[in-house]
């Protein structure tokens, strides 16, 4: 065993001495139930717009509820997907997050679809997730759903390796005030505020935070983002409900390379905004025949202009950007007969992205699509179900596309479930992919370099997957789990292409977007949930991936394998402690990643819940990377060491 394998054991044992040690007085006075162990298995809607329990879901669904969200500690939304298996993670730098699923990841999240109560969040521009600037505050997830495998016949094209959904708690869930501090090493510093009023029928929550993080010693990373989150149900009749949201964050960044004034990363401040409106109505009709009515509106904004000297003189950067959405949706779900469930709708869209530096000399580049979608749920016998679907889109860029997907599930029990699959899907160019042309001049207007050129047939990306699955809830082991074998051909694959090559630019070559990638990825997936005593939740995943293609980095973007365990353990006297381990092998980040090496890291939490005066409080103390070796993420001078901060809870 090695200096690194023995520290993170340790600490692993340390943790675990904790957890274990605390639990003989809740083992001794805990009275245990069957019924503690033989809840059903998750429903979800997010796999094909149907809600249904995972075993009848046409595609591998992680559910990442509440009790985890609290045990992992973990206060940025990205570092939940530790807990997906085949997800890799990472803080990059210039507060931007890395979350890829079995490779070909960067600094954006490009390929999964990501929605925050069904609004997509990606942006139009640079197909990334503005994870550090989402108005969104931790304590208002409801329940996270993974869907792990390509999903562009139920949410269009970019639900290209699957899909992530936030889904937010309603305002009746959480009445009343709710407090949270947080204070920590690195910097970090944070405060929530939430209400939740009305009676009756209308029903609202007001959030409002200020989250400040210092990422790492080697950069500046300093960030101050607030956000203010309105939401309010409105119930208009015993069939029909409206529900509204309004939500803005603005965040003050440093960020840059200290001591490093140079042409390529010096310090400097960004102003960040982003904001979003959203509307929708929904008529019940009965429990199983309903409709609804969708609009949103989203915004993202960043200045981010500076000045670098140069050997040519002093050069003006202007790295901002304005971009905006505007969606309106409609969906029908009908039961058509005893037998068969359909799901079938219409989306049109409207985007598009301003900034002079990142396309020169062009206006605002924006465009319209448009989908129609549908999903058949038929189960001809029983044991049985035949799951058909299919999205037709028209893209602004890409033209025309239509994503299929046929799904066979048996159900040999009620607690035993088998799964095949096979589905196509795209992924369409970003307006920066297409037509992106980035130049640099000197004050004088004199240019000095050009490193990005717009694209020449530029033709979306497609994924044909194909998987079988198998999903299993043992009752007398008290355990569930969930295993998936894919297979995935990833063709047309977009990378950046030298075409031109300038000795006597700063940066001698020119780069633009080219499908000249195929891609081959394969492996297995594996998730299980344990629950042997009231007193102890263990959940825990697993993936191996084998990536084949030629270029040798695209080859190693995803660990061979990756590791992940969270255990909860509910002790006496409103004591709660838990200990997460996260083992990610080597691999390569695309972009402007590094080789990173293999890393364990353990994180324990430490928390008591108590009620004073009637009023329910919470103190925590995490610890974070407790093994004390710093390991990297995205780039080999992002070093991330041991950390700890303390959280305090209060609602009344």
């Amino acid at each position: 065993m090695n200096d690194k394998q023995h520290t993170a054991s340790g600490a692993l044992g340390v943790a675990l001495l904790l957890g274990g040690g605390l639990l003989s007085p809740v083992m001794a006075r805990a009275e245990i139930t069957e019924s503690d162990f033989l809840n059903d298995v998750p429903v979800v809607l997010s796999a094909s717009r149907l809600s249904q329990p995972v075993g009848e879901a046409p595609a591998a669904v992680t559910v990442i509820d509440q009790a985890m969200i609290r045990a992992s500690g973990f206060r940025d939304i990205p570092d939940l997907f530790r807990l997906v298996p085949g997800f890799s993670v990472a803080y990059t730098r210039d507060n931007t997050w890395g979350v890829g699923y079995h490779g070909l990841a960067d600094a954006f999240s490009r390929r999964m679809q990501v929605l925050i109560d069904g609004r997509s969040v990606y942006t139009a521009a640079f197909g990334e997730v503005p994870w550090s600037s989402l108005p969104l505050s931790i304590e208002d997830i409801e329940r996270i759903e993974v869907v792990r495998g390509p999903n562009s016949a139920t949410y269009g094209s970019n639900a290209f390796f699957g899909i992530i959904s936030i889904i937010t708690k309603d305002a009746a869930q959480v009445p009343g005030n709710h407090l949270s501090v947080q204070v920590g090493g690195q910097g970090m510093r944070g405060a929530m505020f939430r209400h939740g009023g009305g009676k009756d029928d209308l029903r609202y929550r007001l959030t409002v935070s200020d989250q400040r993080r210092d990422r790492f010693d080697s950069q500046m990373e300093k960030t101050a983002t607030r956000h203010m989150d309105l939401r309010a149900d409105y119930r208009l009749s015993p069939t029909d409900e409206i529900s509204t949201t309004f939500a803005l964050s603005r965040g003050d960044w440093r960020q840059g390379v200290v001591e490093n004034e140079d042409f390529v990363d010096p310090v400097r401040r960004l102003d960040t905004g982003t904001e979003h409106f959203q509307l929708k109505f929904r008529r019940v009709l009965d429990p199983e025949n309903e409709w609804s009515l969708q609009f949103y509106h989203a915004r993202v904004r960043k200045e981010d202009d500076f000045v670098v000297p140069t050997p040519f003189g002093l050069v003006p950067v202007d790295y901002g950007y304005t971009q905006w959405r505007e969606d309106i949706e409609f969906q029908m779900i009908s039961r058509a007969s005893e037998r068969l469930r359909l799901v079938w709708g219409a989306e049109a869209r409207w985007e598009g992205v301003k900034s002079p530096a990142y396309f020169y000399n062009k206006d605002a580049r924006a465009g319209a699509l448009y989908r129609l979608f549908g999903n058949a749920e038929w189960r001809p016998v029983p044991d049985w179900m035949i799951h058909a679907g299919a999205l037709a889109e028209h893209h602004y860029l890409s033209g025309f596309d239509v994503s299929p997907r046929l799904a066979v599930n048996f159900l040999q029990s009620a607690d035993h479930a088998f799964r095949a699959s096979i589905t196509q899907a795209y992924r369409s160019p970003t307006f920066f992919e297409a037509e992106g042309d980035l130049r640099f001049f000197t004050v004088n207007g004199n240019q000095v370099d050009r490193v990005f050129a717009p694209a020449d047939g530029l033709q979306p990306e497609r994924i044909l997957s194909r998987e079988v699955g198998y999903i299993g809830h043992v009752r007398p082991l008290r355990l569930q789990f969930d295993v998936r074998l894919f297979d995935d051909k990833v063709r047309r694959m977009m990378g950046s292409l030298d075409i031109g090559d300038d000795p006597g630019a700063v940066f001698p070559k020119l780069f633009q977007a080219s499908n000249q990638h195929s891609v081959d990825i394969r492996g297995a997936d594996v998730q299980l949930r344990w629950t042997p005593q009231r007193w102890l939740d263990l959940v825990m995943s697993y993936a191996r991936v084998k990536i084949e293609a030629e270029e040798k980095d695209i080859a190693h973007s995803a660990p061979t394998h990756n590791f992940s365990a969270l255990g909860i353990f509910k002790l006496a006297d409103g004591w709660e402690t838990s200990v997460g381990v996260y083992r990610v092998g080597a691999m390569y980040w695309l972009g402007d990643g590094d080789i990173t090496k293999a890393f364990t890291r353990v994180d324990a939490r430490l928390a008591r819940r108590w009620k004073t005066a009637g009023h329910q409080m919470e103190l925590a103390l995490v610890g974070q990377n407790l093994g004390g070796r710093r390991y990297e993420e995205f780039r080999n001078d992002n070093l991330f060491g041991r950390r700890a901060y303390l959280s305090l809870m209060f609602d009344w």
